[in-house]
């Protein structure tokens, strides 16, 4: 095969370190591409650096036109898209269509937030002292930002890196998941298409209305690489999205840096008293089933846990088990695929491992508990020790963890035992219960009446403790790489 480029300055080029990547599902190679090399990192970061105030001072309409560019030509290669998702991820066809969907109406917001990014006025003359004086406040950006984005939403979470800061006209190095370059690499294609110095985007457009050369990289590189260009001074903004302790490690060694983590949870799903309709055990039962194995586990905000009314308990298993018991595991490329593999043996042998020492420990596996190759079976488990890892930590993985409880005060404590703080789901109708919840709970989002894995991509994003500081979500990321400037106007008659 040959290696498909990755993009240095916007501009396609490879090297002689070839990388190969296999479909997680049976190992076989589905791409190639290449690891840039020192030489070509230092041009893409010196590239982002010299292009950063012609960036900040590109118009509104040129910025939103290219994000309008790049979420036109998502939708028109969806198909593509969602088909190279799958082969390099192992996520289920399904779910990789609603992904490439996803990442088109990010950068589709995106282009209308880069419209309104405006300021504010404040008039000052509230004091005497300040008569005839009015300030304008605007959002500038603070510099080039670099983009570390994990595998299990290799479009998506590239998206809410990327899009937010061409609204802002901020530079961007992306250095995409090792196990997932490809999809990464084939948005770069689309971004050097609405990148057209002297030229204009195709479809229309003024002369030079593309965006400036050097805006954008992407870098396929080993993890191990990373840590030179988080220390870059350079790219004085971060934004990491992956694992606890690498989110950690960037953050204690980029003090002076302004640093964004997502890093994960255990989400936990509670049944609350009042929802207690067949139907509604029913569907609170499906709706957990399927998100806490939609991507074999590997989401975020996936349910983990599930914590249950205690009379309501023995009605709400049997449905849950059914529910996850019908989901349809295999190859990802078969449309009716519901749960496909995880992303490398590895990954599901450290699944493995997890559940049988919750076993060990006096855990019962309800339903599942079996691997094959890099798959593991849908499981339910209950009994499951206060200090097993697979209650404790992030699985990962397509494991549920069941559990009675008292009342929904026990509930909502059950839920912040937890160095996690992603988001909740909470089924209830009740008002003051879904308040008692938000006032409570020590997440970054609370979903009543659904599962803790809903997520609309505008929203502010983002968890407490152990998952993270600061939001994605695309205004929260756009402020979150700029800051205030403000300008005093003085003799102003209001």
């Amino acid at each position: 095969m040959e290696p498909v480029p990755f993009y240095v300055a916007g501009e396609p080029t490879s090297s002689d370190d070839v990388a190969v990547v296999r479909h997680p599902y049976d190992g076989r190679e589905i791409g190639r591409t290449s690891l840039a090399t020192p030489d070509q990192v230092e041009r893409a970061v010196a590239a982002a650096a010299a292009v950063a105030a012609e960036a900040a001072a590109t118009p509104a309409h040129v910025r939103a036109g290219a994000l309008d560019h790049v979420a036109r030509r998502l939708t028109e290669r969806a198909d593509e898209v969602a088909h190279l998702i799958t082969a390099e991820s192992g996520k289920p066809l399904k779910w990789s269509r609603v992904e490439a969907a996803r990442a088109a109406s990010t950068f589709r917001w995106a282009a209308e937030e880069a419209r309104r990014f405006s300021g504010e006025l404040q008039r000052l003359d509230t004091e005497p002292a300040s008569t005839g004086r009015l300030a304008l406040v605007r959002r500038v950006p603070k510099g080039p930002v670099l983009g570390i984005t994990p595998f299990n939403f290799p479009l998506n979470l590239v998206a809410h890196k990327v899009a937010p800061a061409l609204a802002v006209g901020a530079p961007i190095v992306v250095k995409p998941a090792p196990t997932t370059p490809l999809t990464a690499l084939l948005l770069g294609e689309l971004l050097a298409e609405a990148t057209a110095p002297g030229g204009s985007l195709p479809g229309g457009g003024l002369p030079g209305d593309g965006l400036p050369a050097g805006m954008f990289s992407v870098l396929p590189l080993p993890n191990d690489r990373a840590a030179a260009l988080v220390d870059d001074p350079r790219l004085p903004v971060v934004s990491f999205t992956g694992s606890g302790p690498v989110g950690a490690a960037i953050r204690r060694s980029a003090p002076d840096k302004h640093v964004t983590l997502e890093l994960g949870g255990n989400a936990a799903a509670v049944i609350c008293s009042d929802w207690a309709a067949d139907e509604e055990l029913t569907w609170a039962a499906r709706r957990i089933a399927t998100f806490g194995n939609y991507q074999a586990g590997q989401s975020c905000i996936a349910v983990q846990r599930v914590f249950v009314h205690e009379w309501l308990f023995d009605g709400f298993l049997p449905r849950l088990v059914e529910a996850v018991t019908q989901l349809c595991t295999g190859d990802p490329f078969d449309e009716t695929t519901d749960v496909g593999p995880l992303i490398d043996v590895a990954a599901a042998e450290r699944v493995e491992h997890w559940v049988d020492e919750a076993v060990r420990a006096g855990a019962t596996v309800v339903t599942g508990g079996r691997r094959d190759g890099a798959s593991y079976l849908p499981t339910v488990l209950t009994g499951v020790p206060a200090d097993a890892r697979v209650r404790t930590e992030e699985v990962f993985g397509p494991v549920l963890v069941v559990e009675s409880v008292a009342d929904e005060p026990a509930a909502f404590a059950a839920v912040n035992d937890s160095v996690y703080g992603l988001q909740a789901g909470v089924f209830t109708h009740n008002l003051k219960t879904a308040f008692e919840a938000d006032r409570t709970l020590r997440v970054g989002g609370v979903i009543i009446g659904d599962v803790p894995s809903y997520r609309a991509d505008q929203m502010p994003y983002g968890g407490m403790k152990g998952s993270g500081v600061g939001r994605e979500g695309l205004r929260s990321a756009m402020d979150d790489y700029t800051e205030p400037r403000v300008l005093v106007l003085t003799g102003i008659e209001l």
